[in-house]
């Protein structure tokens, strides 16, 4: 490339950087001004303040002198608010001022026009723009097509122009590094010099490289759910990330960072994503795991761990009875025995006052049940809390004639005689009609426990009805068709029975116990969240995904992962297509499959391909690395000092590692030999923990959606993984490798491998 086109490429660069400086300035003095001006209203704000309570007229002219001082501060605010935004974003354009440039003619007649493409967009004045955000339409054009006619959508409509120039920069602290001109999307040179860069314990924002099938996802606008099955590697999550920035950049205005959901694997995960939204100048949206999300909404209930749920080894009768809880099958009995409450079966608790009961059950049941069959579970419900509030207040006038009310008043001290009479006049016509007002206090503050529970609906009870629903279940569901017998059934119940006296509950309970909640008090689940999105969506049932649906009943889904990576491998993946084209309306649906990976070196996506039974549908990228190792020990103890050498080797060419073990047991095991041999390590035993520099140790399924320069496998071991349904979960924790992958196996090699062709790996 000649240097005369590098040298006019930085003058330009030179003059933005230059007018980016100038905003800067203007931005700093703006947050002064702000600064200042919020500071003399806070100051004068008592001295303007014109406080007159002496008349109705004079008590309006405050409300309305404190309301004018309010809105002062609000507009200083927000232009302070503004300014700082603004500043951060110029921050970040003076050091990258953009990364691509595109020259393109919207007619034959029309003249050429330019445009920069960066992380943010930046004008001088308000109509000329010196760079492009990335997500603004016409940016689309550089991600979608290659040279001459490419189409993209704007606010009015399909627009096609004729691309003359694609040219791709790396600028770093406002110098040109290099430039290419390209007729692709993205260059692989420029792809190649993103991936070959070492992993951090924070993911980083790769706008720059986003590919076409990627940039569809990032755009998509009109389906209700968005499917992207995708290759270990194959850029997901970073499009998701993407299309969550591109989302709120597109709706500003009309949608907020708290309007969209992320669900994801582990919290390591949410710890590793975390910086990419605020690196776009973006807010972070909320971000959780389905277990945080389940056991929020169950704070007394101690709800089975990843960790517990993945060490558990169910009988045949358990994995079906797991398989049907989790089912589309399910979902529609635990509704239809919901409905079924509308005109029978609802478990009453008896509400009671000092150790007695002050409405029984039979009467709240009488009640209940009493509404015409147009009151369904909400309005039921709240009709029923009506009445008794009403039973209640009349229950005052009684009680307040009563001995323990008499007895109440006489000990009363002068603090709680105060506290009785709070701001009400003291002055009463006679003793009597004192009396009675401080016995209507008092009764009515012991009734106050009452009226809580009348309006928290702590007379139905959710343990009881759940436990009522499982033993009616054999009459909504076909075992037999599901290969439960009854016996089986009815064991299970009453294990759950014992969980829930004891306050435990297994993750695949959690699901139908909310619903049924939800169903009996008539939430109508999370209207504001606008966009859901759901990570690793393989290790989702359908049951889980059916109620998602209906907690947030107008988000749109985008939901990703990949089917080959089903850590959970006991529970079937592969019908959740099939049972999602129910769930939501075809039209709107939408599947996008990416097969290409890019984490990984060609060589490890080779060697972890050969796991899966139908891993030709996942391509490599072309990338050149080392050969996998495979070291197969005589024993643990030569094991762990292959473990240490290799780490030696990694730490030496500044490789991070993680050590992947099957289970935390062989984990915590592990840790405890590396240490005591001197080696630092960090293990990671919980979905709350957060990443650590330097080496990690860490059972696989706390691994998904990560990725690490160097990962060891440890125990690769026939003892390990030999069942055919452990697969994918193989698979899993090797595509974590972006450059070296070494497995270590003790004894003997897992027959999972047996199928990795000799040449692609090697024997050490």
């Amino acid at each position: 490339m000649p240097d005369s086109i590098k040298s006019q490429e930085q003058k330009h660069l030179d003059k933005v950087v230059q007018k980016i400086q100038t905003a800067e300035e203007e931005a700093k003095q703006r947050i002064d001004v702000a600064e200042t001006d919020e500071a003399g209203i806070r100051k004068n704000f008592v001295n303007d303040l014109r406080i007159k309570t002496d008349s109705y007229e004079g008590l309006l002219e405050t409300a309305l002198s404190v309301r004018q001082q309010q809105q002062l501060l609000a507009e200083r605010q927000n232009s302070w608010q503004h300014a700082t935004t603004e500043l951060s974003t110029l921050k970040r354009l003076e050091q990258k001022a953009y990364f691509a440039r595109i020259d393109f003619q919207e007619g034959p007649k029309s003249k050429v026009e330019t445009i920069y493409i960066g992380l943010g967009s930046f004008s001088d004045t308000p109509d000329h723009f010196l760079i492009y955000d990335w997500r603004a339409p016409i940016s689309s054009i550089y991600y979608d097509g290659e040279l001459g006619n490419v189409s993209y959508q704007t606010p009015d409509g399909e627009q096609t122009v004729d691309v003359k120039l694609k040219r791709q920069f790396q600028i770093e602290d406002g110098t040109i590094v290099t430039l290419y001109d390209t007729d692709q999307t993205v260059t692989d040179q420029m792809l190649l010099s993103a991936l070959s860069e070492h992993s951090d314990t924070k993911m980083k924002s790769i706008v720059t490289t986003i590919q076409k099938e990627q940039n569809q996802i990032i755009r998509d606008t009109k389906s209700d759910l968005l499917f992207v099955q995708g290759a270990a590697g194959s850029g997901k999550t970073a499009a998701i990330l993407q299309r969550v920035a591109f989302l709120l950049y597109r709706y500003r205005g009309h949608l907020n960072a708290g309007q969209v959901m992320l669900f994801s694997p582990n919290q390591l995960f949410n710890d590793y994503i975390d910086q990419v939204l605020p690196e776009l100048g973006e807010h972070n949206m909320v971000q959780m795991t389905y277990y945080q999300y389940a056991g929020r909404r169950l704070p007394k209930i101690d709800v089975e761990t990843l960790a517990q749920r993945f060490d558990e080894s169910n009988t045949p009768a358990q994995k079906a009875i797991n398989q049907l809880k989790g089912s589309l099958n399910f979902f529609d009995a635990v509704t239809d025995y919901a409905d079924h409450l509308e005109s029978a079966d609802m478990v009453f608790r008896n509400i009671k006052f000092k150790g007695d009961v002050f409405i029984p059950k039979e009467k709240i049941q009488e009640i209940y049940y009493g509404f015409n069959r147009n009151y369904h579970l909400g309005n039921r419900l709240q009709a029923t809390k009506e009445a008794l509030i009403r039973i209640l207040n009349r229950r005052i006038s009684s009680e307040m004639k009563t001995k323990w009310v008499e007895d109440t008043i006489q000990d009363l001290s002068k603090e709680e005689l105060d506290s009785l009479y709070g701001d009400d006049p003291r002055e009463f016509d006679s003793a009597e009609k004192e009396t009675q007002f401080l016995s209507r206090k008092v009764v009515m503050k012991a009734f106050d426990p009452i009226r809580k529970a009348i309006v928290r609906a702590r007379f139905l009870s959710i343990n009881n009805q759940y436990v009522h629903m499982l033993r009616d279940m054999p009459n909504r569901v076909d075992l037999k068709r599901a290969g439960i017998s009854v016996a089986d059934w009815n064991a299970s119940v009453e294990e759950s029975i014992d969980k829930l006296k004891d306050h435990r509950m297994q993750l695949v309970d959690t699901t139908p116990y909310l619903y049924l909640y939800d169903k009996m008090t008539g939430k109508g689940g999370e209207r504001d969240m606008r966009y859901v999105f759901m990570d690793e969506i393989q290790d989702y049932n359908a049951f889980q995904l059916a109620f998602l649906k209906f907690s947030f009943p107008r988000a749109r889904f985008t939901m990703l992962g990949d089917l080959n990576q089903a850590i959970f491998t006991k529970e079937n993946s592969r019908t959740l297509l099939q049972e999602l084209s129910t769930m939501f309306d075809p039209d709107k649906t939408r599947v996008v499959q990416l097969t290409q990976s890019y984490r990984s070196t060609q060589q490890v996506t080779d060697f972890t391909k050969h796991i899966l039974k139908n891993g030709e549908a996942v391509t490599a990228f072309a990338r050149e690395g080392e050969l996998p190792t495979v070291t197969v020990a005589a024993d643990e103890t030569a094991g762990i000092q292959q473990v240490i050498a290799q780490l030696k080797q990694n730490d030496e060419e500044q490789e991070t590692t993680a050590i992947i073990g099957k289970d935390l047991a062989d984990c915590r095991d592990l840790t405890e030999k590396l240490k005591a041999a001197g080696v630092a390590v960090t293990l990671i035993q919980s979905e709350n923990q957060r990443l650590a520099p330097g080496t990690i140790v860490v059972p696989s399924f706390l691994a998904k959606g990560l990725e690490f320069d160097a990962v060891i496998v440890w125990q690769a071991s026939k003892s390990r993984y030999a069942a055919e349904d452990e697969r994918q979960l193989l698979y899993t924790i090797c595509s974590r490798a972006m450059h070296r992958l070494t497995v270590i196996g003790i004894d003997e090699l897992s027959p999972l491998l047996s199928d990795v062709p000799e040449s692609e790996f090697e024997l050490v």
